[in-house]
């Protein structure tokens, strides 16, 4: 019988601190609130030629490195919540640095008994455009240390 197919309700993005350096925490995990939307962790890889001169017809190709594309973009609803939990996060951030520490970042998914994780870097948060009847928005900025890797989700 096959699986059901999910929604995306219920998805959070999560940040914890190594308590051990170099070591990615299995609990601890602080939700980030008011995500609207999450960037692609699936890009396609690049390619590299591999043509010879043999070839007549089509070129060839290896598989190259996957690019994330620089900082990933979050969108959330601008509320004072936010505002509060990514200064926590900038916060957490600076002094896991200044401890030789990491901050991880988790796309966690309800349904499902693996999350994704990374290392990050958080940008700073600002205000993004606005106009007439609209929600107050912004992008949350994590550029990525360390390639995704998929493992179970963390625990409560």
């Amino acid at each position: 019988m096959a699986s059901p197919r999910l929604s995306t309700a219920g998805m959070t993005l999560q940040y914890a601190v190594e308590t051990t350096p170099g070591t990615r925490p299995t609990t601890g995990y602080i939700k980030i609130p008011e995500v609207k939307s999450m960037p692609n962790f699936n890009p396609s890889p690049n390619t590299i030629d591999s043509t010879t001169l043999e070839e007549t017809e089509y070129m060839t190709y290896v598989q190259g490195l996957k690019d994330l594309g620089g900082a990933l973009e979050y969108g959330a609803n601008l509320t004072e919540d936010l505002i509060e939990a990514w200064d926590t996060l900038m916060e957490a951030y600076d002094t896991a640095i200044e401890g030789g520490k990491q901050v991880w970042f988790a796309v966690v998914h309800p349904k499902l008994t693996n999350a994704t994780y990374f290392v990050g870097t958080p940008a700073p948060l600002g205000l993004n455009e606005a106009e007439v009847d609209a929600m107050l928005e912004t992008t949350l900025y994590i550029t990525p240390n360390s390639a995704p890797e998929m493992a179970a989700a963390p625990t409560v």
